[in-house]
């Protein structure tokens, strides 16, 4: 079955997302641009006037209906884009999203500053005369948490025009990343030398021919190790970027600052890499047993992904990796699977790898509107685990669009990758209860494992490496490709043991990770995962309370800070239990898998 197509139109149209249900016509987004330019005014115009409650709900209530239609307008123009990263016409939609957003920025950042040089008192009095606040007073006492972060009016004005200039940095990667990086050459069946995609790394990485997957990895790594002083300047930029934000903000540290929002103590993300480093063998012995099936003198990086179980290549179509998907998750309930039937009829999904096309996979929830789900499908085992993992983000965003306003309808990345978890392991027990073939429940067990290092012990490599390098900005020392493939070659030493014998490319594996450019993000995973393998665990041996607990999760958004939410489902990560029992799982597969 073709998976890669190379053009956007050979695409059946079922397997394309469906972007007129947010703007019929480009005209009437270019309207809505217009409308957000005409309420950014107005909104500018309340500086200085708000003196009593009801002058304070109209401001409130029209910069939510900015807030509305600017997120559809952002939303469209960013799909476009994703569609095909080469066309202009849709870089343009973004750039013209881009540049009105920090117009808006400009015309709301007095009122941070307004509010909390208010009295609380003050406020509360307002609260009391107008009875719209009710609806904003949890969205404006928080604010007050913010209060020594906040600057003077005139010093956040000059801070929102610099939004885009500070952007720069991530736009930059994002461009090199997708648009212009071109990887080297690989041998295809018939002899011939064709140029690598990513669709085609992500199965030459995995096969049982050891040259292919070195010649694919050399391939892969070759424009990230060609490009590695751009892109530690782009790095280095963000990074500097945030240090500096942090100390103008006046927070302890840019780690603090990227945990304040979720209002998680920074002994959370320590503990995480402490616990984490403190059961590492497991993992070592993992790498032990995998250079010995694989019946090799040295463990490479390209030996890393390989199934441990040979001749177990299964090849998955899209319409039955949906139909097992819904069979899996089953035990979420007759109303979670009607969702999920929903997202494929209403084209939710874009599903196809083609030229030019973003690459990965998302879930985008655009509210008033519903989720929209990027993949770039492959027919196989890894594409049916993203499919489930990014529909469990997708329900989460319909969920609590649908069950919160929109003041609390956006949920928290801390607690985004719970619902994409719980789902996988959800599927992981599914795949083994309905595998009668020996061969294949060890290939799913191997295949686990390797989820559980991916989604684990990588994300939280890699949170140790933003903690040094921010630290190394904070310490005034310089950031270039040197510090950078300093720092994460020993962080990959240490957490992958002694057995793997390094490549030249190994130490550049920080070049090509996007998620390094929203800084203190990729820990959530870890967490997330740790959540999850506590919540799965307890629906699968069919606790309804749990099953309760969990869907009410789901259809809660904002509405608490995020460890909070998860204390209602029974899962405490202010302890490191949560941790050592995902970690004790970890130990367990491993077991299974040597003895099996």
């Amino acid at each position: 079955m073709t998976t890669t197509y190379t053009s956007r139109s050979d695409v059946p149209l079922h397997e394309k997302w469906n972007l007129s249900d947010i703007y019929e016509h480009q005209n009437k987004w270019e309207e809505d641009l217009r409308l957000i330019e005409r309420m950014a005014n107005d909104l500018k115009g309340f500086d200085g006037q708000i003196k009593d409650g009801e002058t304070l709900y109209k401001y409130l209530k029209q910069r939510e209906e900015l807030s509305f239609v600017f997120n559809k307008v952002y939303a469209y123009a960013m799909l476009n884009v994703d569609e095909d990263t080469r066309v202009t016409k849709s870089q343009a939609l973004i750039d013209q999203a881009k540049q009105l957003s920090v117009k808006v920025s400009a015309s709301t950042s007095f009122f941070m500053p307004f509010l909390l040089g208010l009295n609380e008192d003050m406020l509360r009095t307002y609260i009391k005369e107008e009875e719209g606040l009710k609806y904003f007073e949890e969205d404006l006492l928080e604010s007050f948490r913010y209060k020594a972060h906040v600057l003077s009016k005139e010093q956040e004005e000059v801070l929102s025009q610099l939004g885009e200039a500070l952007s720069v940095p991530s736009h930059t990667f994002g461009m090199l990343n997708n648009a212009d990086i071109k990887f080297g050459d690989v041998t295809v069946e018939n002899g011939e030398k064709v140029e690598l995609t990513r669709g085609m790394y992500s199965k030459l990485i995995e096969d049982e021919d050891r040259e292919k997957r070195r010649e694919a990895y050399k391939a892969y790594y070759q424009p990230y190790v060609q490009l590695k002083n751009s892109i530690s300047s782009t790095l280095s930029g963000a990074i500097k970027n945030n240090v500096t934000m942090s100390k103008i903000r006046q927070y302890p540290s840019a780690l603090e600052k990227g945990l304040f929002g979720d209002k998680v103590p920074k002994e959370v993300y320590e503990n995480l890499i402490q616990t984490t480093k403190n059961n590492i063998e497991p993992l070592h012995r993992y790498n032990r047993i995998r250079k010995e099936k694989l019946g090799l003198e040295d463990l490479r990086q390209y030996d890393m992904s390989v199934p441990l179980v040979s001749g177990v290549k299964q090849v998955i179509p899209y319409d039955e990796a949906y139909e097992t998907m819904c069979r899996a998750l089953s035990p979420l309930g007759e109303d979670y699977i009607s969702i999920l039937k929903e997202f494929r009829t209403s084209r939710y999904i874009d599903v196809r790898e083609t030229p030019g096309k973003r690459s990965g996979a998302y879930n985008l929830g655009v509210y008033g509107v519903h989720p929209y789900i990027l993949l770039n499908h492959q027919d196989d085992l890894d594409s049916l685990f993203t499919l489930v993992h990014e529909c469990g983000h997708g329900v989460h965003s319909k969920l609590s669009s649908q069950h919160q306003p929109q003041i609390t309808a956006g949920y928290s990345i801390f607690v985004a990758e719970v619902a994409s978890t719980v789902n996988e392991v959800l599927l992981i027990n599914y795949l083994l209860n309905n595998e009668k073939d020996a061969n294949i429940r060890k290939h799913l067990v191997n295949h686990f494992i390797d989820q559980f290092k991916g989604t684990f012990f990588t994300q939280v490599m890699f949170a140790e490496f933003e903690k040094k390098t921010h630290e190394i900005a904070e310490n005034g020392r310089p950031l270039n490709v040197e510090v950078f493939s300093q720092t994460y070659e020993a962080l990959f030493r240490e957490y992958n043991g002694e057995e793997i014998v390094f490549d030249e490319e190994v130490k550049y594996g920080w070049s090509r990770i996007p998620h390094f450019y929203r800084p203190f993000y990729v820990y959530k995973y870890a967490t997330g995962f740790a959540s999850a393998i506590h919540l799965a665990t307890k629906i699968i041996e069919g606790d309804q309370k749990t099953l309760h607990s969990y869907l009410e999760f789901l259809k809660s958004g904002s509405s608490d800070y995020p460890l909070d939410l998860l204390k209602k489902t029974g899962v405490d990560l202010t302890t490191p239990v949560p941790i050592e029992n995902s970690l004790r799982k970890f130990s367990e597969l491993v077991e299974e898998f040597s003895k099996l």
